[in-house]
């Protein structure tokens, strides 16, 4: 590892993370994205330490909380750095599951708060599917609509990405109907027998998904979802065509011919779907696909089957619905992820959240219902969420993070590409698009054990699938940040706690 400590006089006995911490110091100074950001990690005691333990112990008393990994102080943390309540102090490649945009308690969030235009969004949160602000649309043609989606001329906002998805399903089924009756309007018997979820108002429609896809946790969304049993397990789930997403062998260029195979298998997996479920009485309304697997393992496949996705739908007149929930936002170095696939046309549907801070979905005109109230609940996302989203929109412009995501996301997958070659027996299919970026371990114990060794010397990652590790930095990441990771990633491999998990 990195450290330059050769250019410190010598140094006492101290741990591991003091070391790394000199060394950062020496990498990193005068570097800073904004002002109150730290210099690096500094850490007090183990994550989680004896607060963040206390505190889960009095949450379990009220509510189930096993998935809680500390307790973060979030006035104390700045920039890409976060702290928990035990004074430790850690890069961020975590992100609160890849929902922060710009770092933690960056300026233009704080002048958000701080700006009399945008105070009654705070205070007084409208039913905007009824009685909407008077500046509600000029908000969304400046924000939402200013980075739209190619075609996608309507927009319709949320509190969360799950919700989103599950209006995009209901579009897709609606225009599905619509197409099928010739008319937006329902006839007085599919009116009556919906309300007692009869034929022909409730029509025997399916949705199709692939393995190891995430698209949400409630029970439309759910049965999309198809990566952990622990969100699944005990719980009524229609019976709608599930594929097999193509799992690449890296690198792509020593494997183009096998990679060829796969997702040409994938794609007549699809074809015998769509048959199989239309001969079957339920036919195939939308494909809902993310451009890259993110909870999943983070898998990717080429644009020639995303295109190839599209084609199937139209061919079968089903619609083509990209869950951008993760990718959005600038991360891959394009504001869409989609946009990298190169599809023919647009998607049908785009839903959109976390890093967005507000959720929602981009139709496409023929997807807009005919009848008011058809998309629609009580809040349509809040209007805080969408003055915040602003924010977010103005300084990816201003500085530029869509490029910066872009450069750094290649200097990221460079160097763990080098790392990888260094240390073949232990890091395989290093992938990556912008700022998502993923590495596999042998195991699921050594996945973990990197993970949690990575935490105790300052760098919070996370985990995706069964093997990898992922990666999900702030827009606002810098050269300097990746280089805090790398070489605390290096110093974890040589570890020799590490090197005896893997011996075992």
């Amino acid at each position: 590892m990195v450290v330059r400590q050769n250019h410190q006089p010598p140094l006492p006995t101290v741990t591991k993370s003091t070391i790394l911490t000199i060394g950062f110091t020496l990498l990193l100074k005068d570097k800073q994205i904004f002002k109150g950001e730290p210099l690096c990690p500094k850490m007090r005691t183990p994550v989680p330490g004896p607060m963040s333990k206390r505190l889960k112990e009095d949450l379990g008393k009220i509510q189930e909380c096993g998935a809680v990994e500390f307790f973060a102080d979030y006035d104390r943390s700045r920039g890409n750095f976060i702290f928990d309540v035990d004074n430790n102090l850690m890069l961020d490649f975590h992100n609160q599951l890849g929902t922060n945009p710009l770092g933690y308690n960056h300026p233009a969030f704080t002048e958000v708060l701080r700006n009399p235009e945008f105070q009654s969004s705070f205070v007084n949160r409208p039913s905007l599917g009824l009685f909407p602000p008077r500046d509600h649309v000029r908000r969304l043609k400046t924000t939402l609509m200013s980075v739209a989606p190619q075609g996608l001329t309507n927009v319709h906002t949320f509190s969360g990405g799950t919700t989103a998805v599950e209006f995009g399903l209901k579009a897709m089924f609606m225009l599905y109907q619509i197409n099928k009756r010739g008319s937006p309007y329902p006839t007085q018997e599919e009116m009556a027998s919906c309300l007692r979820g009869h034929k022909p108002g409730t029509p025997d429609l399916s949705i199709l998904s692939f393995n190891n896809a995430f698209h949400g946790r409630t029970m439309g969304a759910l049965a999309l979802t198809h990566n952990r049993w622990e969100f699944k397990v005990d719980l009524p789930q229609p019976n709608w065509p599930v594929a097999d997403f193509p799992q690449m062998q890296y690198p792509l260029n020593e494997h183009e011919i096998d990679n060829i195979k796969e997702e040409v298998r994938c794609l007549e997996m699809v074809k015998n779907l769509f048959e199989t479920y239309k001969k079957n009485g339920s036919p195939v309304a939308g494909i809902v696909c993310e451009p890259i697997q993110s909870e999943g393992g983070d898998n990717y496949a080429s644009p020639i089957f995303f295109q190839g996705l599209q084609d199937i739908a139209k061919e079968n007149g089903a619609c083509l619905m990209m869950d951008e929930v993760q990718t959005g936002c600038g991360v891959t170095g394009r504001f869409w992820a989609h946009e990298h696939l190169y599809l023919r046309e647009p998607p049908d549907v785009v839903a959109f959240g976390k890093k967005m801070v507000i959720a929602g979905i981009y139709l496409r005109p023929e997807l807009r219902p005919q009848q008011p109230a058809r998309i629609f609940n009580t809040w349509l996302g809040d209007p805080a969420k969408l003055a915040l989203c602003s924010a977010v929109l103005e300084v990816i412009e201003k500085e530029k993070l869509v490029n910066n995501a872009h450069a750094c996301g290649v200097y990221l997958l460079t160097e763990l590409e080098n790392v990888q070659k260094q240390n073949p027996t232990v890091l395989s299919r290093v992938r990556g698009l912008g700022l998502l970026a993923s590495v596999d371990f042998p195991t699921t114990k050594i996945r973990n054990m990197v993970v949690e060794r990575l935490r105790e010397l300052g760098v919070n990652a996370g985990i995706s699938g069964k093997y990898s590790m992922r990666v999900r930095p702030t827009l606002t990441i810098g050269r300097q940040h990746v280089d805090i990771f790398i070489d605390t990633l290096r110093h974890v491999i040589k570890d020799l706690r590490f090197r005896r998990a893997f011996d075992d």
